[in-house]
């Protein structure tokens, strides 16, 4: 075990206060002005709300309407509903900590919320993980698909990633990845050097395989391009279209997974460098959190802009459409 190095949002604030004071140990509270608390909640809480109205219209879609249940949208609905308990779990402890940093937690409830936070992003990457392996199959063997790729063996991949993220999540709290060290429970980083090797497993590491799939991918699919353009054969024609939907349907998901680490990977290099180097600002480190927490929201988006029929499926549930009849078999555009 690496030496431990613990930050408060007081580093650089000159008009600090006491929360608490104990025989042993003290807390210092950070002074915010009502105006900036008050534009910090309207903020934080209107992103909460939009992280679970849109992953909620996407979990609906797919169980809703016949025409998604496919594996593809199944580890889709996992994605987003990972992305919803952030949401609903994850962003109201968060919210509480960035307004105010006096809170008198218990230390389970600081080590929960330490948990979901890693246990969730960890369920987010395995399933863009399996989301990969399932367009490297629909792209690179096609043929192979159906036999390779269906709802059992999804239902499998969905299992693995939410029996990982959990797995993950107890040892954090075993390990006491999250526990304060003020009764007055101050807002505080607590990064062990050791830590970073539970980022390589849970982050980097994923995020290379994906890398490297979604490249295998590319090189594919532009050789089966080119196959295409130089033939004259009907069968392959035929298979055109269909070939060309896939590639469609990878290129939309490697977009969500690009978003991701675009979100996400400042966050991990900034608490990696900390323990090396103690002059990153903690306001710095608050905000690339909220920036890989905002990847939850954006996913939704990104599938309205590029499939036509979860546009379509946004549309009827917005409207209320499907409360007014039986839609579940329509045929979405």
């Amino acid at each position: 075990m690496g030496p431990e190095f613990i930050f408060s949002r007081t580093d650089v604030l000159k008009d600090i206060h006491l929360c608490n004071e104990s025989e042993n140990v003290s807390c210092i509270m950070e002074i915010t002005p009502l105006t900036i608390r008050v534009l910090l909640y309207i903020f934080l809480c209107s992103l909460s709300v939009l992280i679970m109205c849109g992953n909620l219209l996407v979990i609906i879609s797919i169980i809703y309407f016949k025409q998604l249940h496919t594996p593809t949208n199944y580890l889709i609905l996992s994605l987003a509903m990972s992305d919803l308990l952030v949401g609903a779990l994850v962003l109201p402890f968060s919210i509480a900590l960035t307004v105010s940093s006096c809170l008198h937690f218990r230390d389970i409830i600081c080590k929960l919320r330490g948990s979901l936070e890693i246990s969730l992003t960890t369920s987010s990457i395995l399933n863009l993980c399996f989301i990969s392996t399932d367009r490297y199959y629909a792209v690179c063997q096609p043929l192979r698909y159906r036999t390779k790729i269906n709802v059992h063996v999804a239902g499998i991949m969905i299992l693995v990633s939410w029996g990982v993220s959990a797995l993950v999540g107890i040892g954090i709290i075993i390990m006491g990845f999250s526990q304060g060290k003020c009764e007055g429970r101050c807002f505080i980083f607590h990064i062990p050097i050791s830590s970073i090797m539970g980022c390589i497993f849970s982050f980097y590491l994923p995020a290379i395989v994906m890398l490297s799939i979604y490249l295998k991918i590319f090189l594919v699919a532009q050789r089966q391009a080119f196959s295409i353009q130089n033939t004259n054969c009907q069968s392959i024609k035929s298979g055109a279209s269909v070939s060309k939907m896939e590639r469609k349907a990878t290129k939309t998901l490697a977009i969500v997974m690009g978003v991701f680490l675009i979100c996400w990977t400042p966050f991990f290099l900034c608490i990696n460098f900390k323990p090396f180097n103690e002059s990153i600002p903690v306001p710095v480190i608050e905000t690339l959190s909220w920036l890989g927490w905002s990847n939850s929201m954006l996913n939704p988006f990104v599938y309205a802009f590029f499939y036509s029929w979860f546009r379509m499926a946004f549309r009827m549930i917005i409207s209320g459409k499907i409360f007014r009849g039986d839609f579940a078999n329509s045929k979405l555009l």
